[in-house]
């Protein structure tokens, strides 16, 4: 009886392992990977998992994660982030929104905002626009005299829209899961992106409505008001274009429009004269290292997942869901909490591996009573869990755009600074989760319309 229990149980003994494994510091990949291997090794001796499975992980990495085309957009988003961090294409841009929003209510930290917006549009890497939004505005916010938990708060919800608002790697990752065509995910998650953003604005309005930005806090320029908007706006514009327009116009897949992108930024770098041999090579070894470690993490993950099912682990998942009172908003709201909460301790690829591969399955044979179709239920989901997961990157004590930004904000500025000004911004972006909840059509009115 015992040991049926414990055979029973396995699988959820791999979770508490593999959280004990991560905040040991070891390397996420072989955490994951190693977790993977050990419960094997014990389902070996308990019988319930054969060795020859071993080989099953292999080809199940070489056949969903290194000859998988959709995945090589990847470091392509990556390079593309890279180029733009180091052109000057931010700073040009940051100072034409400065100018444009000057007599609003917050003007400055619009901007920073709106920069956010448009820099997650054109690339995805949130460590990257995090450290660049600090670097070019935090000194410039505390001069203007917004205190520093606001200015914390602003600069990180900034930085991370880029998770949500396409092309975004993690929506690249999600697709690919839960098999899902990108372009579909990408429609359907920019209007809960660009909502999201819209609520920090009107937040910003609300709470600096007696703020004014003064024009001596303008970066000095001779150049013509007009020449500054253009040679802010038209680079960023023309790369969203660029990716974006020619994903929706269906003229090319996330695939061929990352390409596009990631030449066309270093074509941008070149024009501007920010592009040397040394950094070109920087930009490479980034693209290189960031790259390694994402799909270090999917090979690690793919053995985590197959063991834990071997194990029985959907079954446990399935009874343990079927035990809970309320039916499929139940499991929705578990789902949504337990994801919120693991985003405190740990980042959104540990999360996204190994939450999707097991739950999706179950939340996709579910009824929603005609609240969604179920062809939708999926795309649905995956929005959800993004704008959940967004919040990983600003809830403490690990939300890694806050040490992002500690790294590189002034001195003067501490950790609680940080971490009291994010929690606005944090209750916003779970009322955008709400609202997405309720409302589907907030992300299914673009799919719906450009698919007419």
């Amino acid at each position: 009886m015992m040991m049926d229990s414990l055979i029973y149980f396995l699988p959820a003994l791999m979770f508490p392992v593999l959280a004990l494994g991560l905040f040991s510091g070891f390397p996420v990949a072989f955490v994951l990977g190693g977790v993977g291997l050990l419960f094997g090794l014990i389902g070996m001796g308990l019988d319930v998992f054969n060795f020859k499975e071993f080989f099953l992980i292999n080809s199940r990495i070489f056949g969903a994660v290194v000859e998988n085309l959709i995945l090589i957009s990847i470091p392509m988003f990556i390079f593309m982030g890279l180029i733009l961090e180091r052109s000057g294409i931010a700073r040009e841009l940051l100072h034409s929104l400065q100018i444009m929003t000057k007599r609003a209510p917050g003007g400055l930290a619009m901007s920073v905002t709106l920069l956010g917006t448009i820099m997650a549009a054109t690339t995805g890497i949130i460590g990257a626009s995090v450290v660049m939004i600090t670097l070019m505005a935090f000194p410039a916010m505390l001069s203007a005299n917004y205190d520093k938990q606001f200015t914390s708060g602003t600069i990180a919800a900034a930085g991370t829209l880029g998770i949500l608002i396409p092309p975004s790697i993690m929506l690249v990752i999600m697709g690919d899961l839960l098999s899902i065509s990108v372009t579909d995910l990408f429609m359907t998650a920019l209007i809960p992106g660009l909502m999201l953003a819209t609520f920090y604005l009107i937040y910003i309005m609300i709470k600096n409505r007696n703020h004014i930005q003064n024009d001596a806090s303008l970066p000095n320029s001779d150049d013509p008001l007009l020449l500054i908007i253009l040679k802010g706006f038209l680079p960023a514009i023309l790369l969203i274009f660029l990716v974006l327009g020619s994903v929706f116009g269906g003229y090319a897949t996330p695939t061929e429009a990352a390409g596009v992108g990631a030449f066309s930024a270093l074509i941008l770098a070149v024009i501007k004269k920010k592009l040397d041999l040394k950094k070109f090579a920087e930009m490479c070894d980034g693209t290189i290292k960031t790259s390694g470690m994402v799909f270090g993490i999917f090979v690690g993950a793919t053995a985590f997942s197959y063991v834990f099912r071997s194990l029985g682990g959907d079954d446990l998942i399935i009874n343990l869901m079927n035990s809970f009172p309320g039916g499929p908003w139940t499991v929705l709201l578990i789902l949504m909490l337990i994801t919120f909460m693991l985003g405190f301790f740990f980042d959104w690829i540990e999360i996204t591996l190994i939450i999707l591969p097991i739950f999706a399955p179950i939340l996709n044979g579910l009824d929603f009573a005609g609240h969604i179709e179920t062809a939708q239920i999926l795309p649905w989901f995956a929005i959800l869990m993004a704008i959940n997961l967004q919040t990983s990157f600003l809830t403490p004590p690990f939300g890694f755009a806050l040490f992002y930004m500690k790294g590189v904000a002034p001195k003067s500025v501490m950790m609680q600074d940080i971490y009291k000004g994010v929690v606005p911004y944090i209750i916003i972006q779970l009322i955008g989760l709400i609202f997405v909840m309720i409302f589907p059509a907030i992300a299914f009115w673009l799919p719906s319309l450009l698919n007419q």
